[in-house]
């Protein structure tokens, strides 16, 4: 958290204000976000750079640069993008690096808990990186069909929950929306991810999308610290058909929704229309 909505829709609402801008201060206040890169040298190199577009990959915003850099932003727990930066970010202990504009606006950097990071790749490393990482297939591209995510999924013992959390079988699922996709699929999260049949990595596919697209309508879940580029909070927590919602009834038979652990995550599923088959 945040996951692919939220970072979409910190990216839809960042990049009108941003695209064609240039940098004309950096200050990067915590050395945390760009190790083991100093700081200072990270907020040397942004300056004077002119922004060509924001994009996102998986949970990853991507600033691009007109001269070929590209800075990746990873929210990881806490983070969020604000433009433009309210005053408060001046004295908040929060806000871990601020970027001026040359239209005298500021982007500000706020992560309460530090696990964040910006990383500025030099041109043409931007493939390599993601390969590296072994991002799976965007799922709301095209190219995300039930047959790939069956050759993503194929020969893996590991719970199906797992292998949509390690970003291989799709890029940008996390813990909210895998739960949310599950229940959409009728699948068990402790599936193995090689034992679903065809029909069943369907409606998987079928289900992510489903929930994703949901989440992006709703601009996100905040549950805590979670807000959009505007300062304002997501409502897809208001969705939820399982997540975080452990004894009430499932919405669609009324059993009580259950909760159990999967990769060191907590999982919410429905014992009957979910089952461990």
């Amino acid at each position: 958290m945040p996951e692919l909505p939220e970072v979409e829709t910190i990216r839809s609402r960042l990049a009108p204000g941003l695209t064609g801008r240039r940098i004309v201060q950096a200050q990067i206040r915590d050395p945390r976000l760009t190790r083991p890169e100093p700081p200072e040298a990270v907020a040397e190199r942004l300056v004077g750079e002119r922004i060509l577009d924001v994009r996102r990959r998986g949970k990853y915003l991507v600033v691009v640069f007109e001269s070929g850099r590209h800075l990746l932003v990873h929210l990881r727990m806490t983070g969020s993008v604000l433009h433009p930066a309210p005053a408060e970010a001046t004295d908040d202990p929060h806000v871990r690096a601020v970027v001026g504009l040359d239209n005298r606006s500021d982007v500000a950097y706020r992560d309460v808990r530090r696990f964040g990071t910006w990383e500025l790749l030099e041109p043409g490393e931007l493939d390599e990186y993601f390969a590296a990482r072994r991002l799976g297939l965007e799922p709301l591209a095209r190219g995300f069909t039930a047959g790939r995510l069956a050759e993503a999924l194929a020969g893996r013992r590991a719970p199906v929950k797992s292998a949509l959390l390690d970003q291989r079988a799709a890029a940008g699922v996390g813990n909210i929306y895998a739960d949310e996709a599950l229940w959409y699929a009728r699948v068990h999260p402790l599936r193995p991810a090689g034992s679903l049949g065809a029909e069943e990595v369907a409606a998987l596919r079928d289900g992510i999308r489903k929930a994703l697209r949901l989440g992006i309508r709703r601009q996100g879940a905040t549950l805590r610290d979670y807000r959009g580029a505007d300062g304002g909070r997501g409502r897809m927590q208001e969705e939820f058909r399982v997540y975080g919602r452990g004894g009430e009834p499932c919405p669609r038979c009324g059993t009580p929704i259950a909760k159990t652990r999967v990769a060191g995550r907590g999982t919410w599923y429905c014992p009957s229309c979910q089952q461990l088959a």
